[in-house]
Formats: structure tokens, sequence, C-alpha cells
């Protein structure tokens, strides 16, 4: 099929961000102010969850973004940021930052818009604007620079059956995605019920004692898991190995959705079975907690917590998760060289309260379908992600025609 080269410059223009006064950044507000954080590396909008900025002042017309508005980072925040594009997924609640540039005047004669979003994620367009970046701690592009990247383009009907073809990986991708935060609300909610305001079945006929519920004890977070050091150096790993970082925890999650492999593992590092939970102990990542779908290595910077008994996996799983330990475990950190790190002496002295054995047993059933799912959803995810990712190249430079 013949493809006719043109510049980015020549096919559509991008508008500059507006830069907003730092006096009005808060943590909650009406606005959600986007940075180059905002974007995945792959490509697509990422929600940076307890790290999000607000804003609270007054906003220049122009500057709040619709939905499905294309932005592309000019900064690189972090490694494989700069050049990144992204959606805009809702109207009126999105402002548009200096550090991001807004697609604007698109000849969509020659150049599909969804076209485009995908060819801004290859590694040909994401070369060019590397290469000709600027700076050295920071590094960044610009609008001209975004201009003269050059691109081989096939017909415009093509263009749009590649999109949809990729969209639809995308979709799917992202129903899963929704579906896992729904099932981890679920259990998060039902954790908060029974465990904390003690509205579990038959809390209505329940005698409470010393503010425990007959028949359920008052334990400690030590009472029902260790803390698991079994370290191993890197030249005994299989490079093959998963390998779970602190950058691979998800916040406000729990269930580790992602992991790299050993290959890029340089140091010691702690082994951990499938099930078992990391804990994010640096102040950074404290509050990072999940539960491993794999055997793997993971950081020495996370503490793997295994519960003494299966019956007690759910329970520790959304202990450790809740809010109450995350504060908990702020107010013990000790000093650590660079930073406060949290210590599992303190952490394993925290107060747990523990059912009957009926409701344990309910609870852990509970818990255990929802972990099947979440797990089918990660693995099914984890295939689709990688389908998507092969195709895209081969879809953009016209080795698969469709």
């Amino acid at each position: 099929m013949k493809r006719d080269r043109f510049k980015f410059g020549d096919l559509f223009k991008v508008k500059h961000g507006y830069a907003f006064k730092s006096r009005f950044f808060d943590s909650s507000g009406p606005y959600v102010l986007l940075t180059p954080g905002n974007f995945n590396e792959q490509g697509g909008f990422r929600d940076v969850g307890e790290k999000q900025k607000y804003y609270t002042g007054d906003v220049p017309n122009g500057f709040v973004l619709d939905e499905g508005d294309l932005l592309i980072a000019m900064t690189e925040q972090a490694e494989g940021l700069l050049g990144s594009s992204a959606w805009i997924p809702a109207s009126g609640k999105y402002l548009h930052n200096q550090r991001l540039r807004r697609v604007i005047d698109l000849d969509q004669s020659r150049l599909d818009k969804s076209y485009l979003y995908y060819l801004l994620n290859t590694r040909d367009v994401r070369h060019q604007i590397s290469s000709s970046a600027s700076g050295t701690k920071v590094r960044h592009t610009a609008p001209e620079r975004i201009g003269r990247v050059e691109v081989a383009l096939p017909p415009i009907e093509s263009q749009r059956r590649a999109a949809a073809f990729l969209s639809a990986y995308d979709d799917l991708i992202g129903n899963n995605r929704r579906r896992m935060v729904l099932l981890e609300q679920a259990v998060r909610q039902l954790y908060h019920e029974w465990f904390v305001r003690l509205r579990f079945p038959g809390h209505e006929h329940a005698r409470i004692t010393k503010g425990l519920p007959d028949g359920w004890q008052s334990k400690v977070l030590g009472d029902l898991c260790e803390e698991v050091r079994d370290s191993i150096k890197p030249d005994q790993i299989e490079p093959q190995t998963p390998y779970i970082g602190l950058e691979h925890i998800p916040r406000r999650s729990i269930s580790l959705q992602d992991w790299g492999t050993a290959a890029e593992v340089t140091s010691s590092k702690h082994r951990f079975r499938e099930n078992e939970i990391l804990f994010g102990k640096l102040r950074p990542y404290f509050h990072k907690v999940g539960v491993a779908f794999v055997d793997g290595v993971a950081s020495s910077d996370a503490i793997v917590l295994r519960p003494y008994s299966q019956e007690f996996h759910g329970l520790v799983l959304m202990t450790v998760a809740s809010d109450r330990f995350v504060a908990f475990t702020a107010q013990t950190m000790r000093e650590g060289s660079k930073m406060p790190r949290a210590d599992w002496k303190q952490m394993q002295a925290y107060p747990v309260p523990l059912p009957s054995k009926s409701i344990l047993s309910s609870f852990e059933d509970l818990m255990d379908a929802t972990h099947e799912q979440l797990k089918t959803l990660t693995f099914t995810t984890r295939k689709l992600n990688t389908a998507r990712d092969l195709l895209l190249p081969r879809l953009m430079s016209g080795e698969i025609a469709i």
C-alpha cells in the first residue's frame, strides 16, 4: 500500500497550556490540574490517585478541556513520558497546564485523530521527539520540534480501520480495569462495615463487651501474619522471574496487576510467593499494598507479609490496606538514612479484632471469590496489553494491513 510522507507541522498544530498559579494548588477542588504524570508511558490517561493536584483559583477562558481533546506531554517528568499522548476523559473538569500541548487545527482529510493518538505512541515517533529534546536534568520538547516529526501515512480509511482495531483492545482493557476497581471498592466497603462499624451479619443480636462482640477476640497484626525476609542475590535469580518494585505496586488498590522481570534486578531482593502481601515501607510508598498473583522477587524496600493461615488472608490484606492502618503506620515510622521507613516491629502491634469462626469464614469466602476474579482480570488484561503492544507498531508501519 502506498504511503505518502508528511511532517506533523503540515497536519496539525499544538496549543500551549496555561501557567496556573501555585498558590491555588490544593489536594481537592473543582478542577483537576493535569501534568505529564497523568500520562502513561505507553500512552493513555493515568489517574494518579492521592498524588493528584487540584486548582481552586480562577481559570482563563480556553483552558478547561473537553472530552476527546488530545494532549501531548512536552516534558519528561518521568522516563518515557516525553511525547506521550492521552485523551481527556470528561468535559469541564481538567485543566490545560503549561507542560502539555493540545492538538488543534487537525487536517482530518489526511490524518485521523485516533490514528494520530496511536502514532504518537510508536517507537519511531517517540524516537524523533526524544532525539530533538533539550535539557539535562529534565528533558523537554517544543511545538516546532513536534512539527518536524516525519511520518508515512496510509489512506484515511486505512487509518480509521487501524485505529478502530486498536481501540477495541483499549476498550476491553479499560472495561477490565473498571471491573477491578468496582470489585475492590466492594470489598473495602465490606471490610469497613464488618470490622470497623461492626455491622456484620447478625450484629443486631450481638452483645458488645469492652468494644468487641461476644465470640470475637482482641488480637494484633503479628498474631495473624509474619514478615518474610527471604533474601536472594541477583546472580541467583532467573532473568524471567517476575519482579515487583515499588513502582509496580498500585496506589489505593489491593491487587498487584503489573510487574517486570528480574532481568532488570541489580541488587539483592526478597522472594515472595503467590498470595503473599507486599507493603511499600518507604514514606512515599508506605500506603502501597497489594496481594501477589505470582511467585517472584520484590524490592527490598517492600515488606512481605505471610498470613499464618489461609483463613486469615483476607482479614490481613484488608487490614493493611485500610486507611486506619495507613495512618497508624505513618505515626510509627522510624527515621532511615535518607527517609522515614515503616518498621514491622511497630506494624505488628496494630490491634485487629478477630471475629468468630463463622464470620471469619464468611468473610474469607467472599474475599476468595473476589481474589479469583481480580486474578483472572489481571492476567486477561496483561494478555490484551501484550497483544495490543505487538500489533501497534505493525499496524502503524503497514506490516499488517486491515
